[in-house]
C-alpha cells in the first residue's frame, strides 16, 4: 500500500493488510478519509504533537510564538514527509485523500493563525499586514511543499530551513521598533 502512495488503495486492501475483516474496518471507519484522518492523528500521537507543541503554547509573546511555531513546524515535516507525500500525490484523484489533506493543513494553518494573533495582540504585527493576509502568507510558506523544495531539491538541513524561515517571517511580519 505504501507503494501505492495511498492511491487506488481500498478498505478491503487495508483490512487484508491488518489480517481483519472488511466490515470489522468499517465497523470503526465509515469511510477512506475517516481512516486517513484517524491515521495522520495516530502518527501525531505517537510523535508526541502535543508535547512538541508545548513551548509554542507557553511561549509568552507573538514574537516567541512565532519562533516556536517555525521550529516545531520545520522540525516536524520531515518526519511526516512520507505520509505528507502519499496523501499530496492521492488528493488529485482521491476525495477521501484530499479531505485528510484539508483536515491536516487546516491545523497548520490553525498555527499560524493564533501565532500571527498573538504578534497582533502585542502590536508587534507589522502595520501593512492584515491578520488574515498574514496568516495566508505563513501558512503558505510554512507548506510542505515549499520544505521540499528547500531541503530535497536545494539540499538545505533542517536546521538551515527552520533558522531561514524564522528570519524571513520576523522580518517580513513584524513590527520594526519605532515604526
Amino acid at each position: 500500500m505504501v507503494e501505492k502512495c495511498g492511491q487506488g488503495v481500498r478498505m478491503s486492501d487495508i483490512a487484508a493488510a491488518a489480517g481483519v475483516s472488511r466490515q470489522a474496518v468499517y465497523l470503526h471507519f465509515d469511510s477512506r478519509a475517516k481512516l486517513l484522518i484517524a491515521t495522520t492523528h495516530y502518527g501525531d500521537q505517537v510523535r508526541g504533537l502535543d508535547t512538541r507543541l508545548g513551548h509554542w503554547h507557553a511561549a509568552s509573546s507573538g514574537l516567541e510564538k512565532l519562533n516556536a511555531y517555525i521550529e516545531f513546524w520545520g522540525n516536524y515535516i520531515p518526519e511526516i514527509y512520507g505520509i505528507a507525500r502519499a496523501l499530496l500525490a492521492a488528493r488529485e484523484t482521491d476525495e477521501a485523500a484530499a479531505i485528510a489533506w484539508d483536515e491536516r493543513m487546516a491545523a497548520v494553518r490553525g498555527g499560524c493563525s493564533a501565532t500571527v494573533a498573538a504578534l497582533q495582540h502585542d502590536g508587534m504585527l507589522a502595520p501593512e499586514w492584515a491578520c488574515d493576509q498574514a496568516t495566508d502568507l505563513f501558512w503558505t510558506l510554512l507548506s510542505i511543499r515549499n520544505w521540499e523544495q528547500l531541503t530535497q531539491e536545494c539540499g538545505w538541513s533542517t536546521t538551515q530551513y527552520v533558522h531561514a524561515m524564522q528570519t524571513l517571517l520576523r522580518k517580513t511580519l513584524v513590527r520594526i521598533p519605532g515604526s
